[in-house]
Order: C-alpha cells, then structure tokens, then sequence
C-alpha cells in the first residue's frame, strides 16, 4: 500500500493494518536544528544535508517512511512595517518586533497594545499579495510532487492566525482582557485579519489547489489546562471568522483542512468541527483532558487525529523500548478504525535522544505490508 493510498483509507476511518507516518514533513511536525543534526549522526548520513521542499534533511524523511511532502509556508507580506534590526531582531510585515533568545525567536514589543478600535481601523495593514517569484516557485514543486504520485501533498498555511495574530499585536493580557470586555473591538480586528487572509488565500490556494491533497492552519486555542475561551465564547467570536476562512479555503483548493491548535482543546473540537476543521494537530496529550481513549471515542468517526507523541517529557526521558511501547498503545487506541497520522505532538527539540526518534519509527513502521 503506497502513502497516497493509506491517506484516503486514513480520511475516510478505514480499518489498516498501519498508519500514515509523519516525521518532518512540515513546520509543525519538524525538527530543531541540532536534534536533526544528531538523528542525522546516529544513522550514518554524512556530507551536505539533502533538502528539498522540506525545512528537514530529506534522508530524514525517506529514512522515516515519511508519507507526506510540504510545500509553501508562512508568507511575509509587502508592508511598510518590515525592517531589519540587526542579525538578531527585526520587525515583520505586521509591525511586530522580534528577537532572536535562545535560538527562538521572541516577540519583544506589540504595537497595538491599548489600541482603540479606530485604531486598529487605522493602522498600516500589510498588502495581501504574494511575490510572484516565490508563488512560482511553489507552484513548480507542487506540480512536481503531483507529477510523481508518491506522497500526500501539504500546502503550508501561508498566514498566521486571528486570535494568535491578535495576542501577537495588541499583546496576550491586553487581547484576551478585550474578550471579554470589549468584543467590538476583537470583531473589528478578526473582520480585518479575515479579510486579509481571505485576499491571500484567492491568489495561494487558486495557483496551488489542482495539486494539494490538504492545507495546514495553525492557532492556539488551548493551554496546557483548558480552552483559552469558554465553547460559548468561542462559538461567538472565533468560528464565524474561522469557518468563512476554511470554507473559502476548501473551496479553492479542493483539500483537507488541517489545524493546529495546542493544549486542552476537548472542550473545542464540537466547534472546530462545525468550522469544517478535518485534522486536528498535534493531539496533545499531555493536556488535560486529551486522554486518546476519550478522544477516540468521542470525536473517532467526526475528525482525524494527527500528533500525540508527546515531545515535552515522554520523548526526551523515555527509554527506546518504552517509546516503542507508547507508539503500539497510540496506534491501537487512536488508528483503531482508521482516523490517525502519528507524529511528534509538536516540533522535536534538543532534548530528545536520536534513539527514541529511531524507536518511534521502527514501531510506527511495523510488520504492515508498506511500499516505502
């Protein structure tokens, strides 16, 4: 069975004798620089790394049995905010001021803090076009991925979120205070991000569509105890915004739409749902609330899960044979009846051992009947 084909199974909650894998194949599913650079030494790759569409060494994901390739990502658009500060801060299109701490960077200043809402109708906001030069660029390894039939083809979400987008700009207490006491304002804001992201998405998803099996999205509606909002709050502030993006989105693309929201986010998924979200990564289970049994159960046969191995403790303190263990406990629990991708519940970090990187994939792969 080829990866094209065990995805199809997978969306429509078939019964397999495995999963799909996903090991690097995008920006939430990746891998930091020096623990990419350490699997790469535990299994022998020497010279250059071999890049393709992907921010990871594609030894790294042929090695994996990855069944997904990436193409796309987060777009910076022309705005008068941008500038280079120096080789470790800058400010991106949305006026947003960054700094570059411990190798992540960091916002260091948001510049619609106590902002009014005439305000935020007057601020400078980025152009929603794309360079063209890069549009083709993408384009051209899209067809490319199509062409050759192997592997499930992701378009990176080429913007970020509202509600991430809102706590990045007007800052995170000042955004969520206005949730709750100022929702005029939250809606003028979402209104204008949608409607930025809708102009994008016209000229993204319209060039790249024909090629595409699904889209990734992200925004963090979860922390590490429960939903940032409460269902009702979110039902009246988030999903009309989130569900006219991904309406738009399926529309011109004719794919899967896969979000990425972190935390405890059990209490959502009714919602998201309804939005017209069929993937829901990273499935973090260290999250209260986020027990797979419960999950699975509830939620199996409405929405496919796509993440759960936990990369916060499990991976970096585990043993090999206790990883393999997890993976076999995930598989049975979540795949039962088709419905899951494993894959890291985020990026892996410097902590994590390559050998349990190994252990992970030796398990995923199994004795199933493959065409690697």
């Amino acid at each position: 069975m080829n990866s094209r084909t065990l995805f199809a199974q997978t969306m429509s909650h078939k019964k397999s004798d495995t999963v799909p894998i996903d090991i690097g194949a995008t920006t939430l599913t990746s891998m930091s620089k020096n623990c990419e650079a350490a699997l790469c030494d535990f299994l022998g790759f020497k010279h250059q790394p071999k890049q393709d569409n992907n921010r990871t060494d594609e030894r790294i994901l042929q090695w994996a049995g990855t069944d997904f390739r990436a193409v796309g990502n987060i777009v910076e658009l022309p705005s008068k905010h941008s500038r280079k500060i120096s080789e470790t801060e800058y400010v991106d299109c949305w006026g947003i001021q960054q700094k570059l701490v411990d190798h992540q960077w960091q916002i260091v200043n948001s510049p619609l803090r106590n902002a009014t809402r005439e305000d935020i109708k007057s601020y400078p906001w980025p152009k929603p076009v794309i360079d063209e030069k890069l549009m083709a660029k993408w384009l051209q390894q899209a067809r490319k991925l199509k062409e050759e039939n192997k592997y499930v083809v992701i378009a990176e979400h080429p913007y970020y979120g509202i509600l991430e987008l809102g706590m990045w700009l007007c800052g995170y207490d000042s955004f969520l205070m206005n949730l709750a006491l100022n929702t005029d304002l939250v809606k003028t804001f979402f209104e204008i991000i949608t409607n930025l992201q809708l102009k994008v998405a016209e000229q993204y998803y319209s060039e790249l569509g024909p090629y595409i099996d699904l889209t990734t999205s992200g925004d963090d509606f979860g922390t590490q105890r429960a939903p940032m909002m409460s269902p009702k709050m979110f039902e009246e502030l988030i999903s009309p915004f989130f569900t006219e993006r991904i309406a738009r989105t399926k529309e011109l693309g004719q794919c899967y739409y896969w979000h990425h929201s972190c935390g405890s986010v059990y209490d959502l998924l009714d919602s998201l749902i309804k939005c017209g979200v069929d993937i829901l990564n990273p499935v973090q289970l260290s999250a209260d609330n986020m027990e797979p049994e419960k999950l699975k159960a509830t939620f199996g046969d409405k929405i496919v899960f796509w993440g759960g191995v936990d990369v916060q403790q499990f991976l970096p303190n585990a043993k090999p044979q206790q990883v393999k263990e997890h993976v076999d406990y995930l598989i049975k629990t979540l795949g039962k009846d088709g419905g899951y991708v494993i894959a890291g519940a985020h990026n892996m970090q410097d902590d994590i051992p390559p050998e349990n990187i190994a252990a992970l994939v030796e398990a995923a792969r199994g004795n199933s009947n493959r065409t690697w």
